[in-house]
């Protein structure tokens, strides 16, 4: 063999090993889907800048998710606000929240602590993803550098609170701004994904699971399936063009990857993940 090419295969036998070897020792992953409230939306055609949900009504759920990498600790969103557990349901009100169970106590059944958390992925600054950020003050935060930035601006944007996150706005805790795609653990089991439109700096999450294949969290890049079907667009949304091309390309990566789409609102489509305390692996 002419030396050119030996080293050449050479040269493709190491990678080999070396990605073998990585695969070997790769951390196992593990995903929860956890229960952070209930939205009752009376006035559906809020999501539609098309008026395509007059006079209808929808619940919403509200889902977060557990992540283990290896021994590490993150949550994908933080849910409702603790303070409204319990909250009784307004007919009335275009949108009514209510929590059931706290994102501690649920933690608590799977015997992990609120300080095992070393970080708190953030797919958009809506209050109804970061209500519960706080319990976790040791987390370093990730989160969209648009968003980050957004929510220091006066007024608030639309539907944020920027004091559930003071402690990373205003304190000073170890945060992170994310710009483009961002492997979170530098070897491809999780990874956030730039998705802006419903917030300048929106994220959905791909997280490698070694049995049931990739998985991609929506963030709000829909709120319900039928969204992608239509096109549908929320009027809140910070820019409409940016919202369907978003759509275009977590359903082409969910093609392209033939992976499990979850719509983090939708209650039926949450339901393609295993029901808690049990995990996705």
């Amino acid at each position: 063999m002419k030396p050119i090419a030996l080293a050449a295969f050479c040269s493709v036998l190491t990678a080999a090993a070396t990605a073998a070897s990585a695969a070997e020792n790769a951390a196992a992953v593990k995903l929860w889907r956890l229960d952070c409230g209930t939205v009752q939306v009376n006035n559906l055609d809020l999501f539609s800048d098309t008026f395509s949900y007059v006079g209808e009504k929808r619940k919403l759920t509200d889902s977060c998710y557990l992540i283990q990498h290896g021994a590490d600790y993150m949550i994908w969103d933080t849910g409702l606000p603790a303070g409204l557990k319990g909250a009784p349901l307004d007919d009335r009100a275009p949108l009514s929240p209510t929590l059931t169970q706290t994102l501690a106590e649920q933690l608590a059944v799977l015997k992990v602590e609120p300080k095992q958390i070393g970080l708190v992925g953030i797919s958009h600054y809506h209050f109804d993803h970061v209500g519960q950020a706080a319990e976790f003050p040791q987390a370093k935060l990730l989160i969209g550098k648009a968003d980050f930035e957004a929510l220091k601006a006066e007024p608030a944007p639309f539907g944020a609170d920027p004091a559930l996150l003071a402690h990373w706005l205003k304190d000073g805790a170890p945060s992170e701004p994310v710009s483009g795609d961002k492997d979170v653990y530098g070897d491809g089991s999780v990874v956030m994904l730039s998705m802006p439109g419903h917030t300048p700096g929106s994220y959905a999450l791909l997280v490698q699971l070694a049995k049931t294949g990739p998985v991609l969290l929506s963030g709000d890049v829909v709120h319900f399936e039928e969204q992608f079907k239509n096109n549908g667009v929320p009027g809140f949304n910070t820019d409409r063009a940016d919202s369907l091309a978003s759509m275009a390309r977590l359903q082409t990566m969910a093609k392209s990857l033939k992976a499990t789409l979850v719509v983090q609102h939708d209650a039926n489509d949450i339901k393609k993940l295993p029901a808690f305390p049990n995990a996705a692996e």
